[in-house]
């Protein structure tokens, strides 16, 4: 298990990334890496969007980690905004929601985050960090159909 931000806590940490390709929307693609090695993978071989493998890949991480202490690492400031901060304005709209895009995945990622020890953690995207990078990569071979189990 790797260690933490928090002094002296054990934390399980995890990388998420989506991925659409060759546009957005597109066929899409999401990883969970953990441990430094791909953990899942899923994807949706329609039309969808960056923003919702990513937060598909987030959901992954929170129902991985069966509520031990976690950090999920994404370079998505989307969601890390939408769970923090947006969502609070979103819940009080009648009914709770409303008009908000992607609310399957809102609702699902608030449910999880509600009921895990997780913590979200902003990484730059695509700056050299290797969890990240792996993430990014594995998302994309999860859209061009590499399935589970992995090597």
């Amino acid at each position: 298990m790797a260690r933490g931000s928090d002094a002296g806590d054990s934390v399980i940490i995890y990388y998420t990334d989506g991925s659409t390709a060759p546009t957005n929307p597109g066929p899409g693609g999401y990883s969970v890496i953990k441990d430094m090695k791909p953990a899942i993978l899923g994807s949706e071989p329609g039309m969808t969007t960056n923003i919702r493998m990513e937060g598909l890949a987030i959901i992954a991480a929170l129902k991985d980690s069966k509520s031990l202490p976690c950090e999920i690492r994404t370079d998505s400031k989307f969601w890390i905004d939408a769970m923090t901060s947006w969502i609070h304005g979103w819940k009080k709209r009648k009914p709770a929601f409303a008009n908000v895009k992607n609310q399957d995945i809102v609702t699902e990622m608030d449910y999880w985050l509600g009921i895990s020890n997780a913590k979200l953690v902003h990484v730059r995207g695509h700056k050299g960090e290797p969890g990240n990078e792996m993430a990014d990569q594995w998302a994309n071979k999860a859209r061009e159909g590499i399935r589970m189990p992995l090597p």
